[in-house]
């Protein structure tokens, strides 16, 4: 059994969950072949990259895990649309994106969307066997990073992803007495 290292660790490990998977067959940047119209021969430009599982993962990070997966989801169904803010070149505008606070460029990458929704539930399954409470985790960390490059057209990835409770703040008691001010000056002496 190999062990991985994660590029993070946790604050608290004791209450935090984490999924890997590696050399996933979902491309971290993905090429779009531009057709001209009237021939349909593939034109020699491939300068208009769109980076899929990148943008899904920034789209999801800090979310709470029930509405992370609620809205990979919506957007395997088309309902919802992944904002494209980094690497957009190419990339079409959406009325979908302009709801996630973007400049309207978006895409909906069902296949990023399927690797990462499966991550969450290994994580979240991964939580449940820990003892943890599902309804408070928030995902606290997730990245992808390109993978070694094979033959056959292949852009694998590597996609780690930890999930943490949400630590409830501790409330500050009310003072009842106001502490006695002390002066600055020193006691004259005689």
């Amino acid at each position: 059994m190999v062990l991985v290292k994660y590029s993070k660790e946790p604050d608290n490990p004791t209450k935090s969950c984490k999924a890997r998977g590696s050399d996933l067959r979902v491309h971290f940047k993905g090429l779009v072949a531009i057709f001209e119209q009237g021939s349909r021969k593939l034109q020699g430009d491939y300068s208009h990259y769109y980076w899929n599982t990148r943008e899904t993962a920034f789209a999801i990070r800090k979310l709470p895990l029930v509405k992370a997966k609620r809205y990979l989801e919506d957007v395997m169904a088309h309902k919802q649309a992944i904002p494209f803010r980094r690497f957009c070149g190419g990339v079409g505008r959406t009325a979908q994106a302009k709801n996630r606070h973007s400049n309207g460029q978006g895409r909906w990458p069902v296949k990023s969307a399927k690797f990462i929704l499966d991550l969450l539930k290994n994580a979240e399954s991964n939580a449940e066997v820990k003892g943890l409470d599902v309804d408070a985790l928030h995902i606290s960390h997730i990245q992808d990073s390109e993978s070694f490059h094979s033959a056959y057209m292949s852009s694998p990835c590597h996609i780690e992803l930890i999930l943490s409770e949400k630590e409830e703040p501790v409330k500050k008691e009310p003072e009842t007495q106001l502490a006695a001010s002390k002066s600055k000056k020193s006691p004259a002496s005689s």
